[in-house]
């Protein structure tokens, strides 16, 4: 056998692209399938799918007195009891003891005028009663020995000891300390009714609280001149001004047209725009008989049931006036929806909930009816957005897009 000539061997190498070719075509297939296949979930999905155009609303919270609400009316919280204090004497403002929203008592001394001069003036007044005092009973002393000696001399002139002289000098001077004796007491009086004087002028410079109540305002500083008048520049008429709280109640102002829906001790309930998730109870207190003839209405004063700290005078309030009281369940709002915002899906209850520009489908738990809206009880809260009126071809997920006001 000849030879195997190995020269002649050869060993073929294979160029790296085209080794590479078919993974990377490879890898284009896979991911051309995986788009292919995203696009035609999205389809199913109806991701394309062009927007439905819908109607929003929003869930809201409801009270059940609305159902039985006759008539609405608007108007602002009022104190009954208010004062703007001031002193009865001109002077200037020396000491202020409160500040806007203190508490005081009836009788607290809230501020002082100067009153060096009635302080002085008290005092005199004062001395000279003691003067009086002290007068009257040396006035008395003279009358007790006078008296003593009146009866001596009269015994004495009886068995004619004495001469009638002196019996009549005894009498002159007993009748002399009588009078000095009502002389005394007159001046007493008189000393007694200027200390009263004195203490009103120095009460004067002393402006204290007409009633328990709360400082509104302050009026006046350190240094200003208050006048009862206030007539002077500059001057001040007022130190502060305050109410009493208790005293609150809404005025409202009811149409002619209207007022036969309103009467005396009629229930209400109060809802303040500073307190909008409160409803406050209240009772018509009066009907103030008479009529605004520029504006057509009457003006209507609800007293507060219930009083609130946050209640403050001055605050814009709406009076919803009820055919009945509300009961104690009836005081916590529900939940509601409009009706027409409700589709029936696969035999459950369901709203749409707007996310973004999208909806999703989310059942629902209805209650009674509230006037025109229906109660939900679970599956939504206020201030949600929903679809109103979805049609059926309205699904989760689907893209939305807002009607056109």
């Amino acid at each position: 056998m000849p030879p195997t000539d190995l020269s002649k061997l050869k060993i073929e190498k294979e160029s790296p692209l085209k080794t590479a070719r078919p993974r990377k075509k490879r890898l284009l297939i896979w991911v051309g399938g995986a788009v292919a296949l995203a696009v035609v979930l999205l389809m199913l999905a109806k991701f394309f799918a062009p927007a439905v155009e819908v109607e929003t609303v929003t869930v809201s919270q409801v009270y059940p007195s609305q159902t039985f609400t006759l008539l609405n009316a608007s108007g602002y919280v009022v104190a009954q009891r208010k004062a703007a204090v001031a002193s009865k004497t001109t002077g200037r403002l020396e000491w202020l003891g409160v500040e806007e929203g203190s508490r005081v008592k009836a009788g607290q001394v809230l501020a002082r005028l100067e009153n060096q001069d009635a302080v002085a003036s008290r005092e005199q007044a004062a001395a000279n009663l003691t003067t009086s005092r002290h007068n009257l009973e040396q006035a008395k002393a003279e009358l007790h020995d006078a008296e003593l000696a009146y009866n001596r001399q009269k015994s004495l002139v009886e068995q004619g000891i004495v001469a009638r002289a002196e019996y009549d000098a005894a009498e002159a001077r007993f009748r002399k300390a009588k009078a000095a004796v009502a002389a005394a007491e007159s001046s007493l009086k008189s000393v007694t009714a200027a200390l009263r004087g004195a203490d009103v002028a120095v009460e004067y410079t002393l402006i204290r609280a007409p009633f328990d109540g709360v400082v509104l305002t302050k009026n006046a500083d350190l240094g200003d001149i208050v006048t009862p008048i206030g007539a002077a520049a500059n001057a001040k008429a007022a130190v502060v001004t305050m109410a009493d709280l208790g005293s609150l109640q809404v005025e409202v102002d009811v149409s002619e047209s209207n007022l036969v829906k309103v009467t005396p001790g009629q229930p209400c309930e109060i809802q303040l725009d500073a307190l909008p998730d409160s409803r406050f109870r209240g009772v018509v207190h009066i009907i103030v008989p008479t009529a605004d003839r520029s504006k057509a209405t009457v003006m209507v004063k609800v007293r507060f049931l219930d009083l609130d700290p946050r209640i403050l005078p001055e605050m814009s309030a709406k009076v919803a006036f009820l055919e009945r009281p509300v009961a104690p369940a009836e005081r916590k709002p529900r939940t509601a929806v409009n009706p027409v915002a409700v589709a029936k899906r696969d035999g459950k209850d369901i709203v749409f909930v707007v996310r973004g520009d999208r909806v999703a489908a989310v059942p629902v738990t209805l209650g009674p009816r509230i006037g025109e809206s229906v109660e939900v009880t679970s599956g939504v809260k206020a201030g949600e957005r929903i679809v109103l009126r979805p049609l059926d071809k309205l699904k989760d997920g689907r893209k939305i897009k807002t009607a056109e006001k």
